[in-house]
């Protein structure tokens, strides 16, 4: 079989309400009073978008063959995103085979050393490199998963993230995970309040199902320490998740000292390349790596955290992605489980993660999803075309 070549990048930002699932409005949970790096300004304290989380919006990136093929995704990344896309990006992009995603990749990464690594411009290239494996799998009519190796398992099972545990356990799924409400600015006052919550949802939830804390970088290691304590010997919670910023991997294995036998540490969420994961991992900073693969690197990169973690006995349970990550999941065995993010207002309906972004989103039933679900060729979505679609640097 010829393989066809890659003709056309182009990058798109979105316009409109849904354009972007850090905005979603006035009281949503996403955005109500949740423990930020921001939160020791008071003004910042009750909204994530107040200081700005919503600015970026969403990044698509459209691949388009020599046959006709279009392969897409969608990560965080708007108009700087889009730029870097079009008039960087591309040029080691068009007239590649489809099957180069590996070349692609390593020269992205290595031609935007010199302002990149990390944040914005690994968005971008994980924006790529989904594309590239959308394009691929469908060029070849198979999902992504059976690129991957195929999958290890008849089907995915789903802790859910949301302001609704009861809500998740109703629903058949493993686990629940809370945002935290009240960081270290706000005392011990704020503390009790959290653990107040966490009570409140045991008691709704039982013993045996899984409660965690999403911490979002907001934490210091004194206050998590004693979050984590309280929360486990009292609570019995799974694990605390992002309780530190991101480059603290210091902070990061004294916590992972510090914690009560058999609780677990997450991180990994704002993480980026195998290197930053690495890091984690030779510093035993955590149990659990949650990279996100539209900011991680995309498909390719986190291939290789997964193998690195597999061999130091760590578990790779990516963050949200939805599909994105759905087909991965499904072909390891050191991701026994995936994040369902309940991005319904009030966390308690079942919804696609990316609506009205993407259409034929599947979504957990009974806490699970059939490998079935996720047979189309690609990652098994289209982009909605009903949403408008803007092209700030096309070429």
């Amino acid at each position: 079989m010829s393989m066809p070549t890659i003709k056309h990048v182009r990058a798109f930002t979105l316009r409109g309400a849904g354009a972007d699932y850090h905005d979603q409005g006035d009281g949503h949970w996403i955005d109500n009073h949740i423990a930020t790096p921001m939160s020791k300004y008071p003004e910042y304290r009750q909204s994530r978008r107040s200081f700005g989380l919503n600015v970026l919006g969403t990044l698509v990136v459209e691949l388009e063959a020599s046959d006709g093929t279009v392969g897409f995704a969608v990560t965080t990344g708007g108009d700087l995103g889009c730029w870097i896309v079009e008039n960087h990006l591309a040029r080691f992009i068009e007239g590649q085979k489809v099957t180069d995603i590996e070349k692609i990749w390593d020269q992205m990464f290595n031609a935007t050393l010199y302002y990149g690594r990390k944040g914005i411009v690994l968005n971008a290239i994980s924006g790529v490199d989904l594309a590239l494996w959308d394009l691929l799998a469908k060029v070849r009519k198979e999902p992504v998963h059976a690129l991957l190796g195929g999958p290890v398992r008849d089907e995915l099972q789903f802790y859910m993230t949301g302001a609704r545990p009861d809500f998740a356990k109703q629903q058949g799924f493993i686990g629940g995970k809370m945002p935290l409400h009240h960081g270290p600015a706000e005392g011990k006052e704020g503390l009790r309040k959290n653990l107040e919550l966490l009570a409140d949802m045991r008691k709704k939830c039982g013993p045996d199902f899984w409660l965690m804390y999403d911490c979002w970088m907001s934490l210091d290691v004194d206050y998590a320490t004693r979050l984590a304590q309280s929360a486990y010997n009292e609570f019995g919670m799974k694990w605390i998740e992002e309780a530190l910023p991101p480059d603290d991997y210091w902070g990061y294995a004294e916590l992972r000292r510090n914690v009560p036998r058999g609780m677990l540490v997450s991180t990994g969420e704002h993480e980026a390349t195998r290197w930053g994961f690495r890091m984690l991992l030779e510093m035993e900073c955590c149990d659990i790596l949650q990279p996100d693969v539209g900011w991680c690197g995309g498909i390719t990169e986190l291939v290789k955290i997964a193998a690195l973690a597999d061999a130091h006995g760590k578990l790779v349970v990516p963050h949200g992605s939805s599909v994105y990550s759905y087909h991965f999941v499904i072909t390891r065995h050191n991701s026994p489980f995936a994040e369902f993010l309940n991005m319904s207002p009030g966390a308690d309906e079942i919804v696609p993660m990316f609506h009205p972004q993407l259409l034929d989103e599947p979504v957990p039933v009974n806490g699970r999803i059939k490998v079935s679900a996720l047979d189309a060729p690609g990652f098994g979505v289209r982009l909605n075309p009903e949403l408008h679609l803007h092209r700030p640097f096309g070429r």
